[in-house]
């Protein structure tokens, strides 16, 4: 080789050692660029996904509609073609709760189900909602076991993935992502089928995990706001209730010629089952009722109310309290339901015979303090009277368990009727305040007002329980001769 071509060669090369690092800086700058663009691009996916979910929160979505929102998010956001969201059902499988695109059945289709894919999509919908699966079968079976998140690239390699015959039901690619937040598990979300044919990639798998838990966080804001709603609603229909069993009530203190009454009521809950009631009998009669309805709650009050209603009907046609038992058993029993009872006490005060009649329907026995007119002493005593629950037994049965029973009733006495709530309200130890405590109370507090001598009672049953709390709707009735 001449000298003129050696010192060519020599130029040659020393502007390629210039050029080639020049070039390779250059698409390493380019390259850095579009990584740099391919992180904006995702941090603006996440933050675009977050805007979705706070407007879907926002807009006061329903459940289900969030998490048609978040389906439709996972597709803008990874350019996927269908996407299904799948939950985790009491018995353990897993099933379809949202989906958009022709998402394909996690087993394969019957040869009935491919007669009708002229529908697609909602066809598709339908069976993946009808279908369930156990955890760990399939890809998502297996994020659902594991809390992991599954990334096929080449769906046709993967043993796990269904083969459809229908071309639209083919899986190219799947992610799917579990949806948690707190280690509270709710559910799977899978995107399949990227819309240029091309396999999903490891950035966009972690891309839709970021997706995932974003979602799972407005999942979680989604299902704490609908129970503070619907505790909000709960707490406006009891008030209602409430205010509407507060007027069935009658008025606690009240005077009648010869008679005092005092009447009090404190329910455990907003709304109680517990009732009482005065009704104005001919002839110069008082009625005095307490009952209490098995069951706490709304359905208690409405049993309560309709007993009342059909009591007050009742009561003015019979003298015979265990007839008007009888006949309210008759008259609420088909509406009683669920299990639900009312046990109960009727009374009738007759003061111009000095007498009480009453009937008992498997209700607590009535208190009866009084001075004894040979010795002087002061007894309190129950009275017992057969009878079953109203609304427990058929009527045939009911009337034959029920009957009267007759004690007299002279001026200083006093007639204690109450709930189970009385006698049965426990105490630190677990131990019950019981009918002994309640006559021995009774008989230190005889020859005071009816509303003094409630006062004491209640007195003796706080003493008792101490800083427990009330476990059972209270209601106390003293009826006295003046």
């Amino acid at each position: 080789m001449s000298a003129a071509a050696i010192f060519l060669a020599g130029l040659v090369l020393g502007a390629l050692a210039l050029i080639v690092p020049l070039l390779r800086s250059r698409r390493f700058a380019e390259r850095l660029q579009e990584d740099r663009q391919h992180f904006a691009l995702d941090r603006q996916r996440v933050i675009d996904f977050m805007h979705l979910m706070s407007e879907a929160l926002g807009e006061g979505l329903t459940l289900q509609e969030l998490r048609q929102r978040i389906v439709h998010a996972s597709l803008l956001c990874t350019g996927g073609l269908s996407a299904c969201m799948f939950e985790k059902t009491d018995s353990g499988q897993m099933r379809s709760i949202a989906v958009e695109g022709l998402f394909p059945p996690h087993r394969p289709l019957t040869d009935a189900m491919k007669s009708l894919l002229t529908t697609r999509a909602r066809f598709i919908e339908q069976v993946l909602r009808s279908e369930e699966f156990p955890v760990g079968e399939g890809i998502v079976g297996r994020v659902a076991l594991t809390g992991r998140a599954e990334l096929v690239v080449d769906a046709a390699a993967d043993p796990r993935i269904v083969r459809h015959d229908d071309p639209a039901l083919a899986i190219r690619s799947v992610i799917a992502v579990p949806l948690v937040f707190r280690e509270r598990f709710f559910g799977v979300l899978a995107v399949a089928n990227r819309a240029d044919d091309q396999p999903f990639t490891p950035v966009e798998a972690s891309l839709l995990e970021s997706l995932a838990e974003q979602a799972a966080l407005a999942l979680h804001n989604a299902e704490f706001l609908n129970l503070q709603i619907e505790k909000s609603q709960m707490d406006l229909d009891l008030s209602v209730a409430r205010g509407i069993q507060q007027m069935l009530l009658p008025r606690q203190t009240e005077q009648r010629a010869g008679l005092e009454l005092d009447a009090r009521y404190r329910p455990a809950q907003k709304i109680g089952g517990d009732f009482f009631d005065a009704i104005d009998l001919p002839g110069g009669r008082l009625g005095v009722a307490v009952a209490d309805v098995s069951g706490k709650g709304i359905p208690a009050s409405l049993l309560m109310a309709i007993t009342r209603t059909a009591l007050r009907h009742i009561a003015p046609r019979h003298e015979s309290p265990a007839r008007v038992l009888a006949e309210l058993n008759r008259s609420v029993a088909p509406d009683i339901q669920g299990g639900l009872y009312v046990t109960m006490i009727y009374a009738v005060i007759d003061p111009g015979r000095d007498t009480v009649t009453f009937a008992r329907a498997g209700h607590e026995l009535p208190l009866f303090v009084r001075k004894d007119p040979a010795s002087g002493q002061v007894r309190a005593g129950f009275v017992g009277s057969d009878g079953m629950p109203v609304g427990m037994v058929p009527d045939e049965m009911f009337r034959e368990a029920i009957a009267d029973t007759t004690e007299t009733f002279f001026p200083g006495d006093a007639l204690v009727l109450y709930t189970d709530g009385v006698t049965e309200a426990p105490n630190e130890e677990d131990r019950e305040f019981s009918g002994a405590r309640l006559a021995d109370a009774g008989r230190q507090l005889h020859g005071r007002s009816a509303r003094e001598f409630n006062d004491g009672l209640l007195e003796a049953v706080r003493r008792f329980a101490g800083e427990t709390s009330q476990h059972d709707d209270l209601t106390l009735v003293t009826v006295r001769r003046v």
